[in-house]
């Protein structure tokens, strides 16, 4: 059966790329590639799955008009915080049969490497996140530095570890940092790069370094394509792309 697929954002650099990997897929069917201007309703979706790559300014409003659209979608755009999850999810128990997944990021490795960091936090007694990407990135830090900041948080609380030592006291500028559920993130913003993130793990006398970098948006396409192909089977609010991997 062929999927039928509506790009939201496709005139940006991720909404180009994502339009054109549908378009070479098998068992998919781009009909309509929306963008600012455009109608977010039933007739311009043509009754297609939405993938959303737009801004975070404007992306939780776009889901909420999809759902009322009747659509699924998949959503790749960052910014969004869990009472904004939970307003989709209040949204979608409202509908019948409809299915929404926002991932931080669709690059199989970075998925990957939030899994080890969450599985490794326990064994270690400091982490901390730093995310490089390009200049023309609107929001820090990123959607995956502050999924990670909270796995690896959340893995720590589980195992019942207590705060991570850190003797700073005075800290005018914020060299540490933003803090992510008691975690240090750092966001690095430099021409050249695409994404890219570091988490450093560490305990007395050694440290563990788990990295992931994406050098081409091309890197982000098949957690894409996995996500379309599998979001009608997943009725209410996916979070994450792990969950399709048997993470």
């Amino acid at each position: 059966m062929t999927i039928r697929v509506a790009v939201v954002g496709a005139a940006g650099r991720m909404g180009t790329t994502v339009s054109r990997a549908v378009e070479e897929a098998e068992g998919l069917d781009l009909v309509a590639g929306l963008d600012i201007g455009d109608e977010l309703a039933v007739e311009p979706l043509n009754g297609a799955d939405a993938v959303d790559f737009t801004v975070p300014g404007v992306t939780e409003t776009n889901v909420h008009t999809l759902i009322d659209a009747g659509v699924d979608v998949v959503v790749g755009t960052t910014g969004w915080t869990e009472e904004s999850y939970e307003r989709v999810r209040e949204h979608l128990a409202r509908v019948e049969g409809r299915s929404v997944l926002i991932a931080p990021n669709f690059a199989l490795s970075a998925v990957l490497a939030m899994s080890f960091a969450a599985k490794a936090a326990p064994y270690f007694e400091s982490a901390e996140v730093i995310e490089l990407h390009h200049p023309t990135k609107v929001d820090a830090p990123s959607g995956t530095a502050v999924a990670t900041a909270q796995g690896i948080a959340a893995a720590r609380a589980e195992a019942g570890l207590g705060a991570m030592p850190d003797a700073t006291r005075t800290d005018p500028d914020g060299a540490r940092g933003s803090v992510v559920d008691g975690v240090h993130v750092h966001a690095v913003r430099l021409r050249g790069l695409t994404a890219h993130e570091e988490i450093l793990l560490g305990n007395l006398g050694e440290q563990l370094t788990i990295r992931t970098d994406s050098f081409d948006r091309a890197s982000f396409m098949p957690g894409v394509l996995l996500a379309v192909r599998e979001i009608g089977r997943r009725e209410g609010l996916t979070v994450g792309l792990e969950g399709l991997l048997d993470l």
